[in-house]
């Protein structure tokens, strides 16, 4: 999958087949446009294309009320890799300003979708608006094909789950830590993405030698506090394990502590992607060293028998 941040860094698509939309968390209904805009880009021997926005719009439009506490369930970073596994061929990702949030739908259309991209074809979700005001919609663009010689094409309702309705539905299946209700929302599991940074030299004392997992955004959505089951993936080899999320003692912070179990010893600084499985139990108070290993091994052994 190419990767464009710009109009100005765009290359060259072969009769591109469009969509547009933030894509958070690429969950179900994201699949199923995903999927239409292959099947289209076969039969014009062409290539899929998303146009996504960052930072989020409703953080730059609304940093006071909507966009202020709005947590996302991918970084950048995530959601491209998971656009690669959902099969697209080009991602352009253009940054979100106020300015640009003034670009009105004629404009949009004009200058991103028939100058820089040259679309073919353009699939929208049902009900889908964009440009200055939420002005346009598949009418719209429906009329404005028959100018620039482009084809639209709607995904029927029936086909397609509302992106913000499901999106609100996983952020809070997360937030509530009911991770196998999120996996089921997103057809994939929930993910983090980060660097393996040495973890609490206590756990290496009492023998359960650890690593930290670091996100590169604060905007990301995490579960609350308590331990998963997880996979890791470190540069193509997986593990089973558990993960720990806390919060640092400022409050600020979340902490991603994780166990891999059978890894090898050198994976610092390797780059981690974090599949979640379950939720297994939340945080408790422990005193001393001791309590601490027998716990460690009674949660070990719990996600060892697991099956998954």
């Amino acid at each position: 999958m190419k990767v464009f941040r710009s109009l100005e860094q765009l290359k060259s698509i072969r009769n591109p087949v469009v969509t547009t939309g933030s894509f958070d968390g690429v969950h179900v209904g994201h699949k199923t446009i995903i999927n239409r805009l292959s099947r289209l880009a076969k039969e014009v021997n062409g290539e899929s294309a998303l146009i996504t926005f960052h930072p989020h719009p409703r953080r730059v439009l609304y940093p006071n009320t909507q966009g202020k506490d709005l947590l996302l369930i991918n970084t950048q970073r995530e959601k491209i890799e998971m656009l690669r596994k959902a099969g697209l061929d080009n991602v352009i990702i253009l940054e979100f300003t106020l300015e640009f949030a003034q670009t009105s739908s004629i404009d949009f259309v004009r200058k991103i979708l028939v100058d820089a991209l040259h679309a073919k074809r353009i699939v929208v979700g049902f009900n889908h608006f964009f440009g200055h005001n939420r002005e346009g919609n598949y009418e719209f663009l429906h009329e404005l094909g028959e100018y620039y010689n482009f084809k639209v094409e709607e995904i029927p309702e029936q086909d397609i789950h509302n992106e913000a309705v499901s999106s609100t539905k996983i952020r809070k299946a997360i937030f509530d830590g009911d991770i196998q209700k999120a996996n089921a929302y997103l057809d994939h599991h929930y993910i983090i993405m980060g660097q393996l940074s040495k973890s609490d030299p206590l756990l290496y004392k009492i023998g359960f030698p650890g690593y930290l997992v670091k996100s590169e955004e604060d905007s990301k959505l995490y579960p609350p506090t308590g331990l998963y089951a997880i996979n890791a993936e470190v540069e193509g080899d997986f593990f089973k394990g558990m993960c720990f999320i806390r919060r640092a003692e400022n409050a600020l912070d979340t902490l991603v502590d994780v166990q891999l179990f059978d890894a090898p010893d050198n994976l610092l600084g390797r780059n981690v992607m974090l599949y979640f499985y379950k939720f297994i139990r939340g945080e408790r108070q422990i005193s001393g060293e001791t309590e601490l290993q027998s716990q460690l091994r009674i949660d070990k052994q719990v996600i060892d028998d697991l099956i998954y």
